[in-house]
Order: C-alpha cells, then structure tokens, then sequence
C-alpha cells in the first residue's frame, strides 16, 4: 500500500481530485449510499493527498484524525438543528389528525373544480408543506390520505399518484425547507433570506401545479371529476381544525420576517405550539412517540448524509479543485446566462442517479463559487454584474432556482424518491404509474424554472423587502 500511494504521489492534486471524484460517481451508478460513496471517497482522497506530501503512515493518520472530527464540528453547528424541529413539526401535525383536517378543508373550499381532489391535494401539500420542510415526508403523508380517497370518487390512480408526488416536492421551497437551509449553510448564507426566498416561488409553483391540474381535468373529464355538494356553512367549519397549521406557519413568518427570533429559535417555538395543539386535539403517547420515531429517522438519514459528504467537500478543498474549476468555468468564451443554462442541465442529469441532497452536498462546494464568477466574483455592485444581481443577490437567486431543480428529481426517473415512496404506501400504485403521472408536473416545473430565470425579482422581491439584498 505505501509503495502504491507513493507511486501515485507525483500526480497533481487537481488530478487527484478529479480521479477520486469520477471513483465516488462510479460508487453511487453502482448503487452504493451517496453517504457512504462520498465518504470512502474523500477518505481515500485525504489520505492520496497527504501520503503524496508526507508519507503514508502520518498521511493516513491525519486523514484519520479528519475524518473523526470534521463531522462533529461541522454538524454541531446551531443552523442545522433546524431540521430536526421542521420535520418534528411535520410529524406532530400528522399524528395529532391535523392533515386531515387541512386536507378536508381543501375538499370543500376547492373540490368544485374539475379535477378538484387534485387541487384541493396540491393546496394541502403546500400548507403541510409549511410545518414539514421534507418532501418525502410530505408525500408519504398525502399517500396514505390524498390518494384513498381519490380513488373512491374515481380518479385515475395514475393522476392520483402523481398529483401526490409532485405535490410533495412543494416542501423544498415553501419555508421551512430543510433543503434550504442545508444550501445556506454550505454556501455560509442567511438561512432567513433563503427561507423567505423561497415562499413567492413556492407559491407560484402551488398555483401552476393546481392550475395544471383544473386544465388537465378539463382536457380529460375522466382523470378527476370535480365534487360538490358543500355548502358555505360545511366550508366554514373546516376553518378551525385547519387553523392550527396556518397559526404555526404564522409564528415561524413573523420569527424570522420581523426578526423577532432566529431560523432556530422560530422552527423551536412552532414545534412547541405544535406539540401543545396536538395534546389538546388529543394526541397520547403512543402517537407522540411514533412521531419522535419518525423524525429521528428521517433527522439522521439527512444528518448521515452531511457527515459523508463533509469528507469529500474537505478533500476537494485540498485538492483545490472549487477554485480550478471556478476559473474555468470563467475563462469559457460563451454568455454567462448559457453557461448557467448547461449546469442547470447537468443537474437535472444528477438528479437521475442521486437524492437531491447528497446532489447539492456534493456539487455546491465545486458549482457555487462558478457561478458566482460568472456573475463578476465577489464584492460585484448588481449593475456591473452579468446577471445583474449582486453577490447576495445571485446567491439567493441561484439556491432558489437550484433547490427547484432538486424538486424535479424527485419525480425523475430512475431514483426520483417521492414516487418511490407513494408507491411504497400505495402498493395499488406501481412506480411506473407514480412516474407517469408526475410527466406533466415536470412539464410545470421546468417552465416555472425558466419564469425563475427570466424574472429574479420573484424570487429576490420578499428577501429585498427585508433588508438581505
């Protein structure tokens, strides 16, 4: 081993970087665990590195020594306990029957429409979506409550299915989003700015993905029939059980937009409120500890998934490959709108193979300081700047537009989890059937990334309004 690593120590660590890069993509086609492919690889990476500069035997012990400590420091950091209380908000609410009195209320408010069970699934996803921050879980819920009764009234299981997915991935940028918050913290930006970025385009993509769904309806009457039947007074009833899950969503806003509180301290009290409104509603310990249960094993499947990367992102720092391929990436001689346009491309090819957070762990550390580049480096004033934004700016601009790009894989085959997971609660549902019903929700998605494109100001207009931009 020490005659092999000695052998390669007169590669460059660019080219260190770039072999050990293309091993950790080879490990995950293969289908081993983002986590654990891109930890073997920046644990193999570290060790090449400093066995290259200081022999094997004190070149593994530093990468040992890494690779016990980066995790901890790095994950014990106050932004990341976020997570856990957005997704324990989610769960409390589900357990306590809150979503299905949201999704009641949808049914009578907005069931009228054609295809009005699949609006009515697409409002309620983006209101749960408002207490959950996960996408999977989002989806998981609605499975077991949305689909059933769609069903019953004779919608088409593969429209059905789809609705559900799609809808789920509302979670990734209706606030809180744990996936924003996971890109703040890895691009060092203000988790409220991205959290309050994301509410105008998740509320534009809940319209389209409803929108779709009436004009879908009205194509082909037999994919959803509307449901009627409700008079105002059975409306207005519905209000009360579906407060509790706008009041939260109102504590969290008023946090962080009037800056009463920090990201933690508003995701801390909304879990308290929620927890308090679920007792009284009669929640008892065995649904308290299934919710307890849930949330520490999707908190530690995100948190595994930062510890493995953590590795890698510390290796490419070594190799230096985030600042070579920042440089060339500015040297191309093509407009920085194009060249934004083919990583938005390349994304969407990830995406077929990766979750959308081990995507961005991996790729952000490498993609972020090059688009940053292209828009005229750091310190740029938005008028000189090739996208017109200033630093803080196309930071904001980019997560948003690169989190919606992780919604779509989601709902991508072959990895796309949300159709996994409606599949998985639904055995009624095929994961083809999920997928095929998701097809025009892409078609949505992809024309509400090029409005994000084409018009900042959704995105960056609420952030403005606070002071971040």
């Amino acid at each position: 081993m020490t005659d092999l690593f000695a052998a390669m120590g007169s590669l460059d660590p660019i080219d260190i970087g770039i072999i050990v890069s293309v091993l950790m993509l080879v490990f995950v086609i293969l289908g081993v665990r983002v986590a654990f492919a891109a930890a073997a690889a920046g644990f193999i990476g570290l060790v090449w590195i400093f066995s290259a500069r200081m022999g094997f035997e004190k070149g593994f012990a530093v990468a040992v020594k890494m690779a016990g400590t980066i995790p901890h420091s790095k994950v014990s950091s106050l932004p990341l306990s976020l997570i856990p209380t957005f997704i324990l908000i989610g769960f409390l609410a589900y357990h306590a029957g809150l979503t299905k009195a949201l999704f009641e209320a949808a049914k009578r408010w907005v069931g009228w429409l054609p295809g009005g069970m699949g609006v009515a699934t697409v409002f309620s996803t983006a209101g749960f979506a408002a207490v959950s921050g996960a996408s999977t879980a989002t989806s998981a819920v609605f499975a077991r409550i949305a689909v059933p009764e769609m069903l019953k009234l004779g919608y088409d299981k593969r429209f059905a299915a789809g609705v559900v997915a799609a809808g789920g991935t509302l979670a990734s940028l209706i606030p809180p989003s744990a996936i924003l918050v996971i890109y703040a913290i890895i691009v060092e930006q203000d988790v409220g700015a991205l959290l309050m970025a994301g509410f105008i385009p998740g509320a534009v993509s809940a319209l389209i993905y409803g929108g779709l769904v009436v004009v879908l309806a009205l194509m082909n009457p037999k994919l959803g029939p509307p449901v009627g039947g409700f008079s105002w007074k059975e409306r207005l009833e519905t209000i009360p059980g579906a407060f509790p899950i706008f009041f939260v969503v109102g504590i969290i806003t008023i946090c962080i937009y009037g800056g009463v509180g920090t990201p933690t301290e508003a995701g801390s009290l909304g879990a308290f409120v929620i927890l308090i409104m679920a007792l009284y509603k009669g929640m008892r310990w065995p649904q308290l500890k299934e919710a307890l249960i849930e949330t520490s094993k999707l908190t530690v499947m995100i948190f595994t998934i930062i510890w493995g990367v953590l590795l890698y992102v510390r290796f490419l720092g070594f190799a230096d490959l985030p600042a070579t391929f920042s440089a060339w990436i500015s040297s191309l001689e093509y407009s920085p709108m194009l060249i934004l346009i083919c990583i938005l491309l390349a994304y969407a090819v990830l995406g077929m193979f990766m979750d959308a957070i081990g995507m961005l762990l991996l790729t952000l550390p490498v993609v972020y300081p090059a688009v940053i580049a292209l828009n005229g480096g750091e310190g740029v004033a938005a008028a000189d700047a090739a996208f017109g934004l200033s630093e803080v700016g196309c930071s904001i601009w980019f997560g948003i537009i690169v989190v919606k790009m992780a919604e779509i894989c989601l709902i991508t085959p072959p990895i796309g989890l949300n159709c996994f997971v409606v599949a998985g609660v639904r055995p009624e549902c095929s994961v083809q059937d999920v997928f095929r019903g998701c097809a025009p929700f892409f078609v949505a998605d992809v024309l509400t990334i090029a409005a994000l494109i084409a018009a900042p100001s959704i995105v960056l207009w609420l952030p403005a309004q606070m002071g971040f931009t």
